[in-house]
């Protein structure tokens, strides 16, 4: 069974081109004019095992939310086209990743039921690099998009931590674990679906 999909939003503030792979083995192919951003992707394709192309456009004049928030968005709708109608899959992950000083926490249900907890400490100053800065208040906004968009019950905290960089990789990683294992099939129960209600709640429609 191929579990891949691909995706695109395209709206008057961006343009936004997902395709995925769900059993890939993390490689990410990324024209992303968001560098940052662009790592934590490529994070979370490798820690994932997910095979990731993204490319993405957007109005960067008037700043970062709109592509971060959409790319996460477009991202969430694509992984749930992949998923199909969730047959055998564990549905339920979660993972704890420290990354030095910062110790990160998710956990994933593919409930049908969009829902974030959002807990990360950042302290909302810019990470800056070469001139170029990423607006880290963005992060929740794409996780957010991401949860809403697949259906996803996410829980994403930092238990600790300094680096808002390390946070906020950390999280994506603790993320991409998380839901790596929530996505595997069951060998003990790959004809059935994980819910006593017999279906899964499709995904309310993004209209932000």
């Amino acid at each position: 069974m191929s579990r891949q999909a691909e995706f695109r939003r395209t709206t008057k503030e961006t343009d936004v081109y997902v395709k995925l792979n769900l059993d890939g083995g993390g490689n990410a192919k990324l024209d992303y004019p968001i560098g940052f951003m662009k790592h934590m992707l490529n994070t979370f394709a490798k820690h994932g095992l997910f095979d990731i192309e993204v490319q993405a456009a957007g109005d960067l004049d008037v700043d970062q939310h709109h592509l971060v928030e959409d790319t996460g968005i477009t991202m969430g709708q694509c992984f749930i086209k992949a998923l199909g109608d969730k047959q055998g899959i564990v549905r339920c992950g979660f993972c704890l990743f420290p990354m030095d000083e910062t110790l990160a926490r998710a956990a994933a249900d593919v409930s049908g039921r969009g829902f974030l907890v959002f807990e990360a400490g950042l302290t909302g100053t810019p990470l800056v690099s070469g001139g170029f800065s990423f607006q880290t208040d963005t992060v929740a906004d794409f996780w957010q998009g991401f949860a809403s968009a697949a259906g996803l019950t996410l829980h994403l905290d930092v238990l600790r931590g300094r680096s808002d960089h390390h946070k906020i990789e950390a999280l994506f990683k603790a993320a991409a674990r998380s839901l790596r294992d929530a996505v595997a099939i069951s060998p003990r129960a790959k004809d059935a679906l994980p819910t006593t209600k017999g279906f899964f709640e499709k995904p309310l429609a993004v209209i932000v």
